[in-house]
């Protein structure tokens, strides 16, 4: 028999923010149970024999192992029953904090979206979301897809996972030309982060060091990729007139619009926009953070050598490849 699950149990806790930051949508009786398989199968094998999705849920495992130490010997040394127990208590924590996040920004989120001293006309309820999406103008503006009109594109089909809407860009601004300018910076973006991992009040002040909140109970001090997805993923869907979140749900396309996000974000091509990104969250959220460094300048030695060693590294790489 199977040990109560307990929302005091720190597995709990740690998985709240494991799918917060590191991955919002895992399967982890499979996540756990594949891991451990590739463990063992590694001995004989390079993780590189694996495919890419593999190697992926992979990279997510051992991020799992290496944020709660004692973990993997609990995995090893555990019975059946033991590792299903951990992986319920994991994915408890997970879902419990996307659960409560979806309730608290639904009714907070009318308040980001609409310019302070007006109201929103015709008026949206804040405990129902059968108005939003494109059944109302402000919220189907926002959700329009970057680069459509709003008035041309009218219909909730338009929400897509890879039609990104222009909430996701600063000022509602999209420029064909430069898809990056402006990506992931909105303000409305960083109000939910905010809510999210400091407290109520930090959305209108300066967050500080000795606040509580999730960031701080869990020892975070720099935004995380998964974490700017998630936070995405959860405007997008509070944003909309869906009332249950469901990963398959093809209105919302909640699943394919998170791992979209993550697919450009962990782009290796990509990696100066999103350091210069991830520099720019961090200024948002944790201003007094190292993390919070400013960018290197163009032409300096410091830009110079760190490009030097990064393309012998990749050279090296080329070589051991073929």
């Amino acid at each position: 028999m199977l040990p109560t699950i307990s929302s005091s149990d720190p597995l709990v806790s740690h998985g709240r923010h494991f799918g917060r930051t590191v991955f919002a949508l895992c399967n982890y009786p499979s996540l756990l149970t594949n891991g451990i398989l590739r463990l063992e199968q590694m001995e004989d094998t390079s993780l590189e024999e694996f495919s890419a999705e593999e190697r992926r849920e992979h990279g997510v495992f051992e991020h799992l192992l290496d944020s709660y130490p004692g973990l993997l010997e609990r995995l090893k040394n555990g019975s059946e029953e033991e590792i299903l127990h951990v992986e319920e208590l994991i994915g408890k924590g997970a879902a419990g904090a996307r659960g409560d996040d979806m309730k608290t920004l639904k009714s907070v989120i009318l308040d980001w979206i609409c310019p302070k001293g007006e109201v929103i006309q015709p008026p949206l309820h804040r405990n129902s979301k059968i108005d939003r999406g494109f059944n109302h103008e402000l919220t189907g503006s926002l959700l329009c897809p970057a680069g459509l009109n709003w008035n041309d594109s009218h219909g909730e089909t338009l929400v897509c996972g890879d039609q990104w809407p222009i909430f996701l860009y600063a000022h509602q601004t999209y420029d064909p030309e430069d898809p990056w300018c402006g990506l992931l910076r909105s303000r409305l973006l960083v109000s939910a982060y905010k809510h999210v991992f400091m407290s109520l009040s930090s959305v209108d002040r300066e967050p500080k060091a000795t606040r509580s909140g999730n960031a701080h109970l869990h020892g975070m001090n720099s935004v995380t990729i998964a974490s700017i997805a998630y936070i995405a993923t959860q405007v997008q869907f509070a944003l909309t007139s869906s009332s249950v979140f469901s990963r398959t749900d093809m209105v919302t396309d909640s699943e394919m619009f998170y791992h979209s996000l993550l697919d450009l974000l962990e782009d290796t091509d990509e990696s100066k926009e999103v350091d210069e990104l991830l520099v720019w969250w961090n200024h948002q959220v944790f201003p007094t953070s190292s993390a919070a460094k400013r960018t290197i300048t163009a032409n300096s030695a410091l830009l110079k050598i760190r490009q030097k060693h990064l393309a012998l590294k990749q050279s090296s790489h080329t070589v051991v490849s073929s």
